[in-house]
This record gives C-alpha cells, structure tokens and sequence, in this order.
C-alpha cells in the first residue's frame, strides 16, 4: 500500500503542467520557481490551496492577478509585484484558471489504497507508558521541521517529540478520553496518534487538499472535508478504514469546497460549511438518527432536510451568503457564519434550519478561533479580525456587538480559560505582530500589551487545565514555546522549539472549554 501512494504522486506531477493557451511555456516556468513550492508541483496544494478552475470559482481573474501582485491579507501569501512583470503575473492568472491535461481521482478505492498500518488495532497496552496527567497534556505543532511534541502540563517538560506530515493544517483532535489525536495534512494525509503508548498508529490519506477534520463526540468516526475532491470522507475512529465518500453538491449538482468541518457534540452529529454553495450541512452520526433532534425545538420539523437514509444522511440547511468560517454557541443551538468577504456575519438556528439575525462585524472575523464567556450576566462571544485591528464583543443573546475594542493590528488567534479574567490575543498580521493585547473580560478595556521577544512573531495562547499559565508561541524557526503566569504575566519557563504553531491542551478541547476553539 505504501508503495502505491509513493507511486501515485510520482506519476502525478508530469501531467499536470500545462501552459495556459495565451501565453505559450512562459507559465510552465514561472510555476515552479514562484508557486510550487506552496501550491505543490501539480497545483494541488500544499502550504497553499489547490490552483485549479474550481477552486478558483469565487476570484475572478483580475482579482487572481492583483493576489499575486500584492499578497494576500490573513495568509502567508508574498506579493510578487517586485519580482514579475505586468505580463507574468498575467501568464501566471492564466495558468492557474486553465485546467490541467488530468486531475487524479481520489475515490473511496484510491483512499483504501492509502492506508497504512503502522500498528495492529488492539495491539499496544491500554495503560500509558509515561506518569503524567493525561489530562493536562499539551500536543505542540512544530511546523518549521514538521514534527509534534507531547508536553506534560504540569512541569512543562517534553514527554515525547516525532516526526509529523508535511504541512499540519486545521489542528489536531482528540477522541473523548484523551487517548488518541488526529492530525490531517494540507495534502490530505490523516494521522492517528495514540499518546499512552508514544506510537503513530494508523494513516490514510482522505484528499488531495484538505481543509480540517473532526471527531465524533463518542469517539467513534473521523469526518474529513476537502478543497480537493470537493467531498467529505468519513473514516472509522479505531483503524482510520474508509465507512463512506459524500460529495460536496447542491440538488443541482452545483460542487463546492468543504470550508470547515466540526463536531457538534450535543448534537451528535457533524457540521460541514460549504465554500462555494450557500449551504450548512448538519450530518448525524449516531446508529440511530431520531434522537439528534428530540427536544430541541418542538414548533419545528427536525427530520426536515434528511432525504438520506442509511448511515451519516445530509440535513441541508440553506443559508443567505457562503460560509467560509463559522462559531457554535456553547449549547450547539446556534451557528455564527461569515464569509470571507467580510463585513457582515450570519445568526442560523440549527434547529429551525433558519438564519435568525445579522451579525454587523467589520473587516474579516476569524470566527472559528472566537471565544464565549459571561459578561454581566449574559454570554457573549469575542472574535478577533484578520483585517482590522478590532476585536468585536457579542451579545449572544441578542447578536448584537456591544463593544469594539482596538488592538495593534490585525490578529489570528483569541484564546481565554473559565478560571482567568483575561483573554489574550496576538496582532500576527500587524507589524506589532510580536505584541499580545491582554483584555479584562469584566472591563472590555485592554489592560497590557505583552511583547514575548522583540521582533519575533508571538501567537496562539493556549492555557494549562487549570487555567493556571497560558502557553505562548513564537512563531519563527528559531522559536520558543513561553509559558506565563496567567495572572501576573510573568515568564516561568521559555523551551526551544522550531516554529511552534498551535497548542492543544487534552482536557480544554475534550471539554470544548468556553475559552479556546473546538
């Protein structure tokens, strides 16, 4: 099996480079030295989205060409305005909506075919091989050399340290217990990580380019959602064998990339938001699929929208503009959309399958890395800006902001714990991108401005079980990973790491903390 999955992407790459008819070979040269070290050799992906025609649906040409001009705001995209003429980056826009001479397929046989068994099923102790609290581990990315550290969150010393994917992308999830973490690739590998016994155990590659998976609140099924092929694909938990492929179509057979994918555990079932058609899709996975829906909103029609039968059936619920990104409620009642044009967000009822109010949000809300808390006796929600220096405090109850609190720029990453009084927040796409805005969640008022090291890139907050300290990433291949005092600020301990991206506390996701993302 590994050897045919070495083979595939052998044999992939000569098909695929074309030139785009307007411009002669110019293109076929240009790809390699600029993009392909992100986009991937055949345009599938990589760092970077896939560039094809369909992925490309929602950028019209000029706009494609002012991206690789100028860079794009929120990401890692350079602009190439320096180093490209008016006449490249035209040929290079071309290019990119041309369609290749061949795309693979990626169906369920080509994704059986993938699967690696590292370890038996069954095979390794059910007790771990380390003394720690299980609970208060930390899984650290380290994308500068594509490898994981297991960190104890009590002493905050290393347990264990591995090689990873290429390209880590959507953040890791845990199975219920703690156990075992799931990694998914930019290019669409899943990983399967059991921490009592240090060991990868099961991998299968889901996609070409993948955007995020979930676990299901029992532990059972993983749900991949992919750019490329636009599908989801569920995987059984235990041994990462393929159960089912759902293409991502309307009833019109309109595709659509799989923006996001999440566990709605209260619900069980998962949420799937669209990129490219205006559609949330509520996905039950339980054996039986009446009881998702009992007791929620009795004035309604719960089965309404599940067509489907058998195993992980489709509830579609409609929606006014795409989501790229979206936020739960803590009671799984309600879902918090925007897209990626930004200015103006959406209020859905699950149950009611109906959008219930505008959200007036500047700029670009990164939701999906909000957080909730209570203010003066009702919950609000807090979301950073990938474009604006603006973090926007929401009324839950009635959806509207009741304040905007400026920061030093644009940031990526809000994170807070049930047993602080503090959310932090980084400015990653500002040039105080080394500064963290401390808020007061009883205040709303930012009260310090934290720089970890001058210069360098601080993101991604995460806080130990107790809510105790709070983990600071700097995010540069020479970086470190900080751990403050969550109520004095003060540095207790600075541990080298190569990039260190995201931190994953066991007890804060499996509890789905009100203060870090889920």
């Amino acid at each position: 099996m590994r050897k045919l999955a070495q083979a595939f992407c052998v044999l992939l790459a000569p098909t695929l480079l074309v030139a785009g008819p307007a411009h002669g070979a110019a293109p076929t040269a240009l790809y390699p030295q600029h993009c392909a070290s992100c986009h991937g050799a055949e345009r599938l992906g990589g760092t970077g989205p896939a560039l094809l025609p369909e992925n490309l649906e929602r950028l019209r040409k000029p706009q494609a060409a002012k991206v690789i001009a100028e860079g794009r705001a929120a990401s890692q995209m350079p602009g190439f305005k320096d180093r490209l003429t008016p006449e490249e980056i035209a040929a290079l826009a071309d290019f990119v909506y041309t369609a290749p001479a061949s795309v693979p397929a990626w169906g369920l046989p080509e994704i059986e075919a993938s699967r690696l068994v590292h370890v038996k099923a069954g095979s390794l102790p059910d007790k771990p091989a380390f003394k720690a609290d299980l609970l208060n581990l930390f899984v650290v990315v380290e994308t500068g050399d594509h490898h994981a550290t297991i960190l104890d969150g009590d002493s905050f010393n290393p347990i264990h340290r591995f090689r990873t994917r290429f390209a880590l992308h959507g953040g890791p999830k845990f199975t219920p217990d703690g156990r075992y973490v799931y990694f998914a690739s930019r290019d669409g590998w899943i990983s399967r990580f059991d921490i009592w016994n240090l060991k990868t155990t099961h991998e299968i590659r889901a996609g070409i380019n993948t955007r995020n998976l979930a676990v299901s609140g029992d532990g059972r099924y993983v749900v991949v959602g992919n750019y490329l092929p636009q599908t989801l694909v569920v995987l059984d938990a235990a041994d990462l064998k393929p159960l089912k492929l759902i293409e991502a179509k309307d009833d019109s057979g309109k595709r659509s990339r799989v923006s996001a994918v999440y566990d709605a555990a209260p619900r069980k079932s998962f949420i799937a938001a669209l990129k490219d058609v205006k559609e949330v899709w509520e996905i039950p996975y339980t054996d039986d699929h009446e009881p998702v829906f009992q007791g929620l909103v009795h004035d309604y029609h719960m089965a309404e929208g599940l067509a489907e039968k058998g195993p992980f059936p489709v509830r579609r619920i409609p929606v006014e503009d795409y989501l790229d990104d979206f936020y739960f409620d803590q009671p799984y009642a309600h879902l918090m959309g925007a897209s990626r044009e930004g200015g103006k967000g959406q209020v859905v009822n699950l149950d009611a399958r109906t959008k219930v109010a505008d959200l007036d949000i500047p700029g670009m809300p990164h939701l999906g890395s909000g957080i909730t808390w209570e203010y003066r006796g009702r919950p609000v929600m807090a979301t950073p800006n990938l474009k604006s220096g603006v973090i926007s405090i929401i009324d839950m109850k009635k959806w509207g902001v009741i304040k905007r609190i400026d920061t030093r720029g644009p940031g990526f990453f809000m994170r807070s714990h049930e047993n602080t009084p503090y959310a932090w927040t980084d400015n990653f796409m500002s040039p105080a991108k080394d500064t963290l805005t401390i808020i007061d969640k009883r205040t709303l008022e930012v009260v310090r401005n934290l720089t970890p090291e001058p210069g360098k890139t601080a993101a991604h907050v995460e806080f130990t079980r107790d809510g105790k300290y709070a983990l600071v990433s700097i995010w540069e291949m020479d970086g470190a990973l900080i751990v403050y005092d969550a109520a004095t600020f003060q540095e207790i301990k600075r541990l080298p790491m190569s990039k260190p991206s995201g931190k994953y506390n066991v007890y804060n996701k499996t509890t789905r903390s009100a203060g870090t993302s889920h």
